[in-house]
């Protein structure tokens, strides 16, 4: 009986020295720098009492380090979130920097088979500075550790959330930006390699925040999703992404209870879209109206601003909607709004969400820059996730939808179940105004009076490009009340939403998360 007592205090002994990680004077560090430890992040994510950890035990293989690297730089576990199981992992700071050793590497594996293998969704709380020296050096160190074959093969299998929540270079950068959602605390990097490896390598010197910070990647890079003043904020944000997710690809999201009349009439949308047809209204607006309840999680609503896309939820299903955002560019799409419609719609088709698109664009933006940023090249792309994405696809033309970009919005021919306008649409390969410059610029120059020719030509383009011509000719499903938008939505999905289409192939799963 005295062994096993003994045997126990041990264990007793060891497990709480493994909760300190590096140790208490790492932990008051990092508490002094203003940001949490692992496992108070985690107490944070999950429900209280839930965490079960695995690898507590877990040290560093290098002979001598075993009592300060507890876990190895990496806490792992099962855990609920929102009564939700789910897989979390964290990087600990306390423990050689949140480097990534022998251990650390094979625990993230291990951990990531469990989650596909179980089908639990996988939260990640990173912090760290990548592959650890000297475990990484030499042939045989590089080998099996530079990319994790678990963020090349996982292939949304289960959804991926990642929150940025200090300074991180290789590791959990890769983890980062193959995952389905990210935030990042600002004030934090997220980059290949610090500072002072860039500056080393090419003499370039950048703050942390110019190399990888919330701003470089808000305005150029698309990276990160979101991003919060604090660790709670971003925390929260993971949380807020979830409720819209399954806990795996084999299933939809869970339906959303509401209160919300699926018939509702939305007769505020005729004080939402201006009576004259160039003037710039909030898309926005429109979308909170028609969906329950007004609520929305938007999806990269710093990047790419000219197109909004955005979670819902209508009638309880949860639904993914594309817009197009005329205060914003007039809602025409550059290269940013492709690779941002691209990566929603293969999220979207992933995990069994159906696609709504709302019209309002003048066509693509078109520019040197653009070519210089083979927007060619993104037009397609999205054109061909289109192709591919086997979810249910409404489409609505709101005002209008000219040229290419109307193909990209899931126009006619482009795999959308329905494909319905409103009444103020304005279908064509050009605008009046432009098409009527083209066309007849020397005409008009010639002509007695060339201000009222001017106006017949217009008058005559702009009947062309309404709706009813389309719809006389069964090249788009229906002309529909305005008001009756919300209604026309909520039937279109009990229709649509069927077991045969849940079962498709989701072809987009293995596209790349980044685009």
């Amino acid at each position: 009986m005295d062994t096993l007592k003994q045997l126990t205090n041990d264990l007793q002994a060891k497990k709480e020295a493994a909760l300190l990680g590096g140790g208490p004077e790492k932990i008051a560090a990092q508490h002094n720098r203003g940001l949490l430890t692992a496992r108070e992040r985690i107490n944070k994510l999950t429900d209280e009492g839930t965490f079960m950890e695995l690898g507590m035990l877990n040290t560093s293989d290098v002979k001598g380090a075993e009592h300060k690297s507890y876990g190895d730089g990496l806490i792992t576990g099962v855990g609920k979130i929102n009564g939700r199981p789910a897989i979390i992992q964290a990087g600990d700071k306390t423990v050689f920097a949140g480097t990534e050793g022998n251990v650390h590497i094979r625990k993230s594996k291990s951990i990531h088979e469990f989650a596909v293998k179980n089908g639990l969704p996988i939260f990640s709380l990173h912090e760290g500075g990548g592959l650890r020296m000297p475990d990484g050096m030499g042939s045989d160190g590089i080998s099996d550790k530079l990319f994790p074959r678990e963020m090349l093969t996982l292939h949304r299998q289960v959804p991926t959330m990642t929150a940025i929540l200090g300074d991180s270079f290789g590791g959990p950068t890769w983890a980062a930006v193959s995952s389905d959602f990210v935030t990042q605390l600002q004030g934090t990097c997220m980059a290949i390699a610090g500072p002072r490896m860039l500056e080393l390598a090419n003499g370039q010197k950048l703050t942390p925040e110019e190399l990888g910070g919330v701003d470089t990647h808000h305005k150029f890079t698309g990276q990160i999703d979101e991003d919060g003043s604090t660790e709670d904020e971003c925390i929260e944000q993971l949380k807020n992404y979830f409720s819209y997710m399954p806990q795996h690809a084999g299933e939809r999201p869970k339906m959303r209870q509401t209160n919300d009349d699926p018939y509702r009439l939305v007769e505020e949308v005729f004080t939402i879209l201006p009576q004259q047809n160039n003037r710039v209204y909030d898309m926005k607006k429109i979308i909170e109206v028609l969906v329950d309840d007004g609520v929305t999680f938007e999806y990269q609503r710093k990047f790419g601003k000219g197109l909004i896309t955005t979670f819902a939820h209508l009638n309880g299903h949860c639904v993914g909607i594309v817009a197009n955002q005329p205060n914003q560019y007039a809602g025409a799409p550059g290269p940013q709004e492709c690779q941002k419609a691209t990566e929603f719609i293969c999220l979207c088709d992933s995990y069994h969400i159906p696609l709504i698109f709302l019209h309002d664009t003048p066509g693509f933006r078109i520019s040197s820059e653009a070519e210089k940023a083979k927007m060619p090249t993104k037009i397609m792309v999205w054109n061909q996730a289109l192709a591919l994405a086997t979810v249910p696809k409404i489409s609505i033309v709101i005002r209008k939808s000219i040229g290419a970009a109307y193909g990209n919005m899931c126009g006619p021919g482009m795999g959308g179940d329905l494909v319905v306008a409103w009444p103020t649409a304005e279908i064509n390969f050009t605008g009046p105004e432009v098409g009527v410059n083209v066309v007849f610029g020397r005409e008009l120059s010639r002509a007695e009076n060339p201000k009222e020719e001017r106006q017949k030509l217009l008058e005559l383009w702009s009947f062309d490009s309404s709706p009813y011509k389309a719809a006389a000719k069964h090249l788009i499903d229906d002309v529909i009340h305005p008001s009756e938008t919300r209604k026309f939505l909520c039937q279109s999905l009990d229709y649509l939403l069927t077991s045969k289409r849940e079962k498709s192939e989701r072809l987009l799963s293995a596209w790349p998360t980044g685009i």
